[in-house]
Order: C-alpha cells, then sequence, then structure tokens
C-alpha cells in the first residue's frame, strides 16, 4: 500500500522539481513507492545533493552528497529503492529516497550482519520538504519491509560528527551500537538501531 501525507507545504520557498515548483504542489498527495527503472536518475541525484550539501557545508564527504549519475542508479538497482513523490497535474516529482538493505562492495558494520536485522542507506528528502512528514513515510515503508523479511530490529550508519541528524534518530528510539568506518568517507560513522514493533503490536 502506498503511505500518504495529507499536509500542505505551506511556508516553503520556490524550488522547480524536474520542472514543477513546489508551491504549485502544495496541496497534493506525496505517496511512497518503489523505484522503477523510468525514473529520473538527474533528478535523483540533484535531490540528494541538495539534502546532503548541509553535511558537505560542515567539512564532511558523503558518499551520497557527491556521487555522479551512475552511482544512484548502481546502488537503487542493487537492492530495493524506494522514493516519495509528489503528484502535480499527472506529473511526478522525487522529493524523497531511501534504500531499504543496500548490497554494498565493501564489508559491513557487523551489527547490520546480525540475524533478524534490517538496515537502509541513502535517506533524503528535499530540503525544503523537511519537517513535514516525508521523512517519516519513507522509514515507515523500511519497518513495514523489515517486519515482511523477519526482521526485528532496523539499523542506519551516520556521519558521527552530524550531532542535529543524531538526534533526529534518538527522537524516534534509534540507540548506539558501535562505531563504523567506510573506506569511501572521510570521517567515522556511528551505527544506530531500533526495535520494530510487530504490526499486531501497532494495532
Amino acid at each position: 500500500r502506498k503511505f500518504r501525507c495529507h499536509v500542505p507545504l505551506q511556508g516553503v520557498r520556490h524550488l522547480d522539481t524536474d520542472g514543477v515548483r513546489v508551491a504549485d504542489i502544495r496541496k497534493q498527495d506525496i505517496t511512497v513507492r518503489r523505484f522503477m527503472t523510468g525514473d529520473a536518475i538527474p533528478e535523483i541525484t540533484g535531490l540528494l545533493h541538495r539534502a546532503y550539501a548541509r553535511q558537505r557545508a560542515l567539512g564532511l564527504d558523503p558518499l551520497a552528497g557527491r556521487q555522479d549519475e551512475s552511482t544512484p542508479l548502481d546502488r537503487m538497482l542493487a537492492r530495493e529503492a524506494y522514493l516519495a513523490v509528489a503528484d502535480h497535474a499527472g506529473a511526478e516529482s522525487v522529493v524523497g529516497i531511501i534504500l531499504f538493505n543496500e548490497h554494498e562492495k565493501v564489508s559491513f558494520p557487523p551489527s547490520f550482519l546480525e540475524p533478524g536485522t534490517a538496515h537502509f542507506a541513502m535517506f533524503a528528502v528535499d530540503p525544503q520538504l523537511q519537517g513535514i512528514g516525508v521523512g517519516v513515510m519513507l522509514l515507515e515503508r523500511c519497518e513495514q519491509r523489515a517486519r515482511e523479511t523477519g526482521a526485528d530490529r532496523l539499523a542506519l550508519s551516520m556521519a558521527e560528527p552530524d550531532t542535529s541528524l543524531r538526534r533526529y534518530y534518538e527522537r524516534r528510539s534509534y540507540d548506539f551500537i558501535e562505531h563504523w568506518k567506510w573506506p569511501y568517507t572521510n570521517y567515522r560513522s556511528v551505527i544506530l538501531a531500533r526495535q520494530i514493533p510487530s504490526a499486531a503490536a501497532e494495532d
């Protein structure tokens, strides 16, 4: 099923998203769906660069903030990718993205490999649409997929120096598990995780 957010995008500054102004889509539904091969890779790459620009301004060098168009495509094709899209006049604009259980070509942190653990990566929401629930919709989709795959814990990796992002996750009950160093970044990461409530518990 699709998760919908019926929150008007009020007070958002002008933003061109594949030719669509955010001001023009403020009354439209935002839905989460699976990435399809026909989706615009330049639009997705631009979204990632905008979303990770804050970390780059901190002197960090996250892969998602500097990858070219071929890299996100490879990453999305390698595993499940979900997009948050805004539909305006029949045209979809990508406003968020997340990868579920990504396959990496490098070693994973030990906690990612523990039985019953799922994980997500390349989580991004357009900066001008943050704070209205788009990120929550994407996280909920990953939690749903974690339950469907038999996992009871959802983990993530994030840049340790980004304290505001860590607070975001801690407010959502993600706890520290371990430190990790990816070979393609210039910072140490922290691995956070939270227990996933069963569907029965949520009902």
